[in-house]
This record gives structure tokens, C-alpha cells and sequence, in this order.
């Protein structure tokens, strides 16, 4: 063992097996964490800013909490380090709503089955936190001197835009702010396809614009049905935005990300991720592709997706109004104002207005950078031949707000997921490997130790 690794790994590891931390391991502690119901809406994620804080009381740690509204709890804890630019580990509380009939399982029950953990916040973000708390947790029992403060923390309202979280405490708390250069959040992960295994580490994201469509229009009686009335004419135009995809094209995060895993994916898109330019001119590997992978697919073109609609509140009533929000995802370079003229374009309805009702930032973070070297460093000493690569999510986290005041910010998970699990985020039978999950632990201990003994 190197001399490193004797400073500093070795009383932390020692730290993890010391009575005053494995009172409950990792595993233990995650089970109870997703037993805390901190689903958004409503929230309640003051659960588990409480969840943590009888952590923190039992360690001797202190830590703060606040409330942006009554209910949506945020809680952090400092380790004083030195004079560095500090790093925060950050992860989200609250989860989306589970419908049970819908799970094989209990969703707000930790359920084991088969070596995977089951539970509505196992993948997103609730095992993360885990890994985030115990790396914090060993490194104060470990009393290894540290180069920077290292901050824990909890947030609310991830789920509904961060407003009530991560967003609120940097507007109402900037000071907590004040010396820290770094976030490790979530965005980043391992990905298994057969015998494939690929990482990505999250510096990029495309970027949310929620819109909200109303069409107007006379009401009547439903046995009248006029030539045009607000529901066909919000039907119409959602037809024309489902039926046309936006142009594909690829942007310079997303090129270097598909370049850099070509060989760790399927066979049968290496060639075409390797030279992605010239594989969105062909309209058959669009299709394949968009049916195979969508997750990848969404990174080469704008995304709008139909999620709620609204019209009559009775089945023989025209309404006046009818009312569809969608989701659009744009890629990170695509200017806002140009987006929504196309989509006026596309509607092509002068009765159908169209409200603006989430737009986050550009910002993305750098991959010249010592922590990102280390990020990947870390992944290649545990898992060597995976592909590696900085990458853009088509989600959106947290991390836009601290991109936006200047923090290098990024997605990193060193856990892995199969494609049904990484599939059941936000859907049913959230669930993650438990190998993985203490895997995932031990890394993420090690790669924060380094970051901050080094």
C-alpha cells in the first residue's frame, strides 16, 4: 500500500467500522431513509431534513436547517477544512409520486428482492444521498486533517424545479456559499448494456422549458359541435408538434460524449456514435435508435412531450378553454425566444396562447478540471475498461443553480444501473442493486477522501 493510501484511506475505512458510524450500515440506513414519505408534491421533505439531523445529533455533528415553506425542509453540515475552494455533496429529498397498484411492491416500503432494494427514491436520489452521507460521516470520525470544507446537503423540491431547495437557499443563504468552488450531485451514473459497461460523469444538461397551451374558443352543447371549438383546436396542434420532430443535430458536449462510449455501448451503434454526424442524416437509424436508446436519442434534437391536458369539466359541455402543459426539452445551445417562434410556427393558431412556465439556464461546468480528473480516475481504478465520458442528461437537477453563481458543478454516481433500472426512475419498481449500491459507497468514500486530503 503507497503512502497515500496509508494517511488517509486507511483511518478513514477504519472510521466507517468504528462503533460510533456502523451502529447501522449504509444499507440499513437507506431502507429507512426511503421509508421517510418526502413525496413532492407535497413535499414534507422536512422528514427528512429530520431523518438526517438525528444522524448528525448521534455523530456529535452540528448542522443547520430551514424551511423555504412550511413543510419543505432543508438541512447541510459543515466539516471545517482548509483554505481550498470548498466541495458540497448535494443530493434532493423529495421524490415523485408512485401509483402502488402500478409497483410489485409497496413503493414507500424499502423491499428486497432478489439482491435489488425496491422503494420510490432508491435510485433518484435517496441512495446517493447514502453514499454522500457516509463518505461525510467517515471523514469526521476519521479526524483526517482536510484541504477544503466539505458540506452535506439536503434539499427540497428538486422534483417541482428546486425553487423551495437548492434555488431558495442560494437566494435566502448565499453565505453558505461563499467559499465553495465544487458540487457532486446526481446526473452521472454507470450503465450496463450486456457485457457493455459505460460512465458518465454529468457537466451538461438540456435545458427545461415547460409550456403551458390554452386554447379559446366558443362553448356550446356537445350535440352541436361547431366547425372549430378550443379542444379540437388544442388537439390539433398537439398532432402537428407529436407528428413533426425537431430537426436533429449534434452539439459539442453531446459529440464528445457519444465518441468517448462508442465502444463501451452495443455493437450495433458504435460506427454511428463514433461519427454521430453523419448518422442523424439517415432517417432509418433516427427510428432504430429513437426506439432502442430514447434516452441517448432525445440528446440530438429539441424534445417536447404531451403530459397533462385539460378541457370540459362535463362530457356534453364545449369548454370556452382548453389547456395541455408539455414538457419541451431544449438542447443546451438552442436560444429560447427562436424555440418558442418555432413553436408558434408549428401550432399555427392565433386562438391558442402559449405561457412560458419554466425555463432554467445554459450554464454547464468544465471537464479541465483537477476534481473531474479525479471523477475519473476513481471510476478506472474500480472498473477498468468501462468508457468514460463528461456527459449531458436530458433531465434537469440542481446543479443549474450553482452553474449560474460560478460552481463547477457535477453528476457523479459510482453506482451502476441495468437498463430496466435505470428505466424505473420515475416510474414503477424503482429499484437498485444492492452489490452496487455498497459499491457505490466504498467509491464514493474513497474518491471524497482524496478530493479532500490530497
Amino acid at each position: 500500500m503507497n503512502s497515500y493510501w496509508q494517511l488517509f484511506l486507511v483511518p478513514v475505512i477504519a472510521a466507517i467500522a468504528s462503533p460510533a458510524v456502523a451502529q447501522t450500515g449504509p444499507l440499513e440506513r437507506l431502507m429507512d431513509y426511503i421509508e421517510v414519505d418526502t413525496t413532492n408534491p407535497p413535499g414534507n421533505e422536512t422528514r427528512g431534513a429530520e431523518f438526517f439531523a438525528a444522524i448528525f445529533d448521534a455523530a456529535g455533528i452540528d448542522y443547520e436547517t430551514a424551511e423555504s415553506a412550511p413543510g419543505r425542509g432543508n438541512i447541510w453540515a459543515r466539516l471545517d477544512g482548509g483554505d481550498e475552494p470548498g466541495v458540497v455533496l448535494l443530493h434532493h429529498m423529495d421524490v415523485v409520486p408512485a401509483t402502488a397498484s402500478e409497483w410489485d411492491t409497496d413503493p414507500l416500503r424499502a423491499t428486497i428482492v432478489d439482491g435489488v432494494l425496491y422503494g420510490r427514491g432508491a435510485l433518484d436520489t435517496k441512495s446517493l444521498g447514502i453514499m454522500h452521507l457516509e463518505a461525510f460521516l467517515a471523514l469526521n470520525e476519521s479526524g483526517v486533517a482536510l484541504n477544503r470544507d466539505v458540506i452535506f446537503m439536503a434539499t427540497a423540491d428538486e422534483e417541482a424545479g428546486g425553487y423551495f431547495g437548492a434555488g431558495w437557499l442560494i437566494e435566502n443563504r448565499p453565505e453558505i456559499f461563499e467559499d465553495v468552488g465544487f458540487v457532486l450531485n446526481e446526473g452521472g451514473r454507470g450503465n450496463e448494456s450486456g457485457d457493455q459497461l459505460s460512465f458518465s460523469i454529468e457537466v451538461a444538461q438540456k435545458r427545461p422549458y415547460w409550456l403551458r397551451l390554452t386554447a379559446t374558443d366558443e362553448p356550446g352543447h356537445g350535440s352541436r359541435p361547431a366547425p372549430a371549438y378550443a379542444s379540437a383546436r388544442l388537439v390539433a396542434a398537439l398532432n402537428r408538434i407529436y407528428e413533426a420532430p425537431f430537426e436533429p443535430r449534434v452539439v459539442a458536449p453531446v459529440r464528445e460524449m457519444f465518441a468517448r462510449i462508442a465502444d463501451s455501448v452495443d455493437p450495433r451503434w458504435r460506427e454511428a456514435l463514433a461519427d454521430i454526424d453523419t448518422a442523424i442524416e439517415d432517417p432509418e437509424f433516427l427510428a432504430e435508435f429513437h426506439a432502442a436508446e430514447p434516452g441517448l436519442h432525445a440528446l440530438l434534437r429539441n424534445t417536447c412531450s404531451i403530459t397533462m391536458l385539460t378541457g370540459s369539466q362535463k362530457i356534453n359541455v364545449v369548454s370556452p378553454t382548453s389547456m395541455a402543459e408539455i414538457d419541451c426539452r431544449i438542447l443546451p445551445d438552442q436560444d429560447a425566444a427562436e424555440f418558442i417562434d418555432e413553436m408558434r410556427e408549428r401550432i399555427d393558431d392565433d386562438q391558442i396562447e402559449i405561457e412560458e412556465i419554466m425555463l432554467f439556464s445554459a450554464a454547464a461546468s468544465s471537464s479541465d478540471t483537477g476534481l473531474y480528473a479525479l471523477l475519473e480516475d476513481s471510476i478506472r481504478r474500480h472498473y477498468p475498461g468501462a468508457g468514460i465520458a463528461p456527459g449531458v442528461t436530458t433531465g434537469f437537477t440542481d446543479s443549474h443553480f450553482f452553474r449560474d453563481i460560478e460552481i463547477e458543478s457535477y453528476g457523479y454516481n459510482p453506482s451502476v444501473r441495468t437498463p430496466a433500472q435505470a428505466s424505473s426512475a420515475h416510474g414503477n419498481n424503482e429499484g437498485i442493486g444492492i452489490e452496487t449500491f455498497e459499491r457505490g459507497v466504498e467509491i464514493m468514500i474513497e474518491t471524497v477522501t482524496r478530493f479532500v486530503t490530497e
